[in-house]
């Protein structure tokens, strides 16, 4: 569907002439990338199945790590409406898990979640009104929140209580909008945790084999930016002890290199044994498969520590976390890996008292509400609908096979 043309069902001037359901409180997805995409799909299911609601997608123009996201969309099925449709429609609600200026323009109350957890990043440096850097930490900041005086959301959804003290210190405005919900990536790994041999057996483990699973975020100070000899030492040691590894990706380097480019860069380390994990597979099985893994200053190495298997963690970008966040204490806590270390050796470590402690710490931050996103989300977005809930409980989303031929990386 081109920008020009607008979608005449299940919203249009005459989309009552044209849809089998009738009545629906309407339902807008803002997606900015892929990543944003993945992280609705939470919040949406708690309202999809409910016939007196519709929900359709949008994708926000001008975004960096826009790439791949309308074919993302269009293979998950979901009804895409162009964007300038969109700003000029009233909805009933509106979800975005990136608070970007795009947002001012939608007609209709925003529930905002976060894209990662913890609220670990800062923003770019710039200078303030004396001349001095200031740096706020992503979705915390007043700039993005507050626009003109007034809250971009009307509702702002947390994973953890600790959260809500860091966004009443950063953005008092924003604190009565607040509600802490949960996590949705947490409760799909522990989900995942709680049928770990299914999920082995989905990447063809057997209970005496060994997966390890390396994370790497976007940008310089990723580990595929500046880690990639300790990526190569990882799997050249790991096959050679018969071991796996397999590569989880953030979708913003997808996004911004293509995924051809990407694979031809992996290309040599495939060849060696990598199993690069596609960005539609279920990324939260795949690590709850895991028997140890290395990370980096990304999301998912804070969410590994829910598994309770040996996490590393390469040692750079620190200077774009808060050390007031969970991947702040995982810096801290975690033992770092080095070029100069051997990774499998390290890696593949029995987790003392201590090690385990800090393990314990990390995890405890990235939810208050185990296993309860789901029921918590729904009441919120149900508040804000002016709708009763339904009866049946509401459950997250069901874990989906890992999503990728393993038999394609056996050769």
């Amino acid at each position: 569907m081109g920008n020009s043309e607008w979608a005449r069902a299940p919203i249009g001037m005459d989309a009552g002439r044209w849809t089998t359901w009738d009545g629906c409180r309407r339902v807008l997805a803002v997606a900015c990338t892929v990543a944003d995409a993945q992280r609705l799909m939470d919040p949406v299911a708690t309202v999809a199945s409910d016939p007196r609601v519709q929900v359709v997608f949008t994708v926000a123009p001008g975004q960096v790590f826009g790439s791949g996201l309308a074919s993302w969309l269009a293979r998950a099925g979901v009804v895409v409406v162009p964007w300038q449709q969109a700003v000029n429609t009233r909805f009933d609600l509106a979800l975005a898990a990136s608070a970007s200026q795009a947002l001012d323009r939608i007609h209709a109350p925003v529930v905002l979640f976060a894209h990662g957890v913890g609220f670990n990043k800062l923003t770019p440096a710039h200078r303030g009104r004396r001349g001095a850097l200031d740096r706020a930490t992503y979705g915390l900041g007043r700039e993005g929140l507050v626009r003109d005086g007034r809250l971009v959301a009307e509702r702002i959804a947390l994973a953890h209580d600790e959260e809500a003290l860091r966004l009443s210190s950063a953005c008092p405005e924003a604190a009565g909008g607040a509600r802490v919900v949960g996590d949705a990536a947490a409760d799909r790994i522990l989900a995942s945790l709680e049928r770990r041999p299914w999920c082995r057996s989905q990447l063809g483990l057997g209970a005496d084999d060994v997966w390890v699973v390396a994370a790497s975020t976007w940008g310089r100070s990723s580990l595929l930016g500046t880690g990639r000899p300790l990526l190569e030492r990882l799997v050249v040691e790991a096959v050679s002890a018969s071991c796996r590894v397999g590569l989880l990706v953030h979708p913003n380097v997808w996004a911004a290199h293509g995924s051809w480019q990407v694979h031809q860069w992996l290309g040599p380390l495939v060849s060696q044994g990598l199993e690069v994990v596609p960005v539609e597979a279920e990324w939260a099985s795949a690590l709850a498969a895991a028997d140890a893994v290395v990370g980096d200053h990304g999301s998912t190495t804070v969410y590994a520590t829910l598994t309770g298997r040996p996490v590393s963690v390469v040692g750079g970008g620190r200077a774009d976390v808060d050390t007031a966040s969970p991947m702040g204490q995982a810096l801290r806590t975690l033992p770092t890996v080095g070029e100069d270390a051997l990774p499998v050796d390290g890696v593949l470590r029995s987790p003392g008292a201590a090690e385990s402690e800090a393990l314990r710490a990390v995890a405890a931050r990235t939810t208050s509400h185990p296993g309860r996103f789901a029921q918590r989300t729904r009441t919120v977005l149900y508040e804000v609908l002016g709708l009763s809930q339904p009866d049946v409980l509401p459950a997250a989303r069901p874990l989906r096979p890992l999503g990728w031929d393993m038999r394609g990386w056996a050769a």
